[in-house]
């Protein structure tokens, strides 16, 4: 039976190329969605390491023309004890500007038993940054105040950094790049730049004194209490302490939506343009099976007329069609296959196996949905009144 389908298929190949053609476009645009959607997906269920439900970081600008570390040290420890002491804030911090949802990055590099580590997030917080965003630590410490004169300049990993480097060993006490800094602790990944996307290699240093020259960031873990008249409160209580700063305050919560928002509008409308084009898709494999049946119809005739009944006649029709997508598939897979073992955008293989499984099964569903009402149409033609036709 297949080797007579292959031959109509063949005998009728310039017919074919405009089916086989739509079905490849479509293949290969479901896959480059589902390779999108699986990629989010996938980072959309791991869990963020860190709760960001009432956290506020506020921005500032130094006003201390001093470049005296003492000096600023002193200063800024007044600031974190003043903050410490409303009662409607938990939690104090000074971070880095990358910190989560903030739309800033810093990487570094190092190289460990001569394989090199690129493209590291960097983070440099002090030590209430764990308990600010109630981070998990999974093996040794966070760090405390001691660290900040300890001359082994310690050093937090995340769990994606451990296992790259140490895999299933313990990475306590381990040294890792030019440094030589010294790992205490791995806290599990924290997701700094949304729901939707991977918190990658992640590397934490400890500020120093010197660092409060150019910082501009603190993290504050407010009670149940704190509203907008707290907020108010907050801003006045900033200008007292911090005076002659330009300070802004904003909710990691609100961020957070912000920041999933610019992954998922343009989501929406790449699913939605790629809606039309399987639509329009749909449309053409219609317009095409139904040429092919108002063209075979005395070929269908004197099959009805010898016997054959008319459901082999429909399936016969929608086995045809799933043949060329077959086809068409084989080459989209071929294309698809390249982009794991080229290490395109750096995505998870898994990703790309999942997307071409999903798209395999969308291309036989589209087909068969297509080919179905044909299939039927062409077994209700009767044999006498289309032989008479011929």
């Amino acid at each position: 039976m297949f080797r007579h389908l292959f031959r109509l298929i063949w005998n009728k190949r310039k017919h074919n190329i405009l089916f086989l053609s739509e079905i490849l476009v479509s293949f290969l645009v479901i896959f480059a969605i589902s390779s999108m959607l699986v990629f989010y997906y996938l980072n959309y269920i791991k869990p963020s390491g860190f709760e960001h439900e009432r956290v506020w970081s506020i921005s500032y600008t130094n006003p201390l023309k001093t470049k005296d570390r003492d000096t600023l040290a002193t200063f800024y420890g007044q600031v974190k004890s003043a903050l410490a002491s409303v009662p409607q804030i938990e939690e104090v911090s000074f971070s880095s500007y990358n910190y989560p949802y903030s739309n800033s990055n810093s990487t570094s590099g190092f190289e460990y038993n001569g394989k090199k580590y690129n493209r590291v997030n960097f983070y440099q917080v002090d030590e209430g940054y764990d308990k600010t965003l109630s981070a998990k630590v999974v093996e040794g410490r966070w760090f405390k105040k001691e660290d900040r004169i300890m001359k082994s300049n310690p050093t937090v990993i995340n769990t994606t950094l451990k296992e790259a480097i140490f895999g299933s060993q313990s990475a306590i006490g381990k040294l890792i790049g030019d440094d030589k800094a010294k790992i205490i602790g791995v806290v599990e990944d924290i997701k700094t730049a949304g729901d939707y996307w991977p918190a990658g290699q992640g590397m934490f240093k400890m500020l120093d004194s010197g660092s409060f020259e150019w910082i501009g960031t603190i993290l504050i873990k407010v009670s149940d209490k704190a509203d907008a008249a707290f907020e108010s409160r907050l801003s006045k209580l900033l200008a007292r302490t911090i005076p002659g700063s330009n300070i802004e305050i904003k909710h990691l919560t609100e961020m957070r939506e912000s920041k999933n928002a610019d992954t998922v509008i343009p989501v929406i409308i790449c699913g939605i343009v790629a809606g039309f084009l399987i639509i329009n898709v749909a449309l053409g494999l219609f317009g095409v099976l139904w040429y092919n049946i108002s063209q075979r119809r005395g070929e269908i005739g004197l099959r009805r007329a010898i016997g054959a009944s008319g459901s082999s006649v429909a399936s016969q029709l929608v086995t045809e069609s799933l043949l060329l997508a077959t086809l068409s598939i084989i080459v989209g897979s071929f294309f698809a296959i390249q982009f794991p073992l080229l290490n395109v955008f750096d995505l998870p293989s898994s990703v790309y196996f999942i997307a071409l499984l999903l798209s395999i099964l969308f291309i036989y569903i589209l087909v068969i949905l297509c080919s179905l009402y044909p299939g039927r149409q062409a077994a209700a033609i009767h044999p006498a009144i289309a032989l008479h036709e011929e």
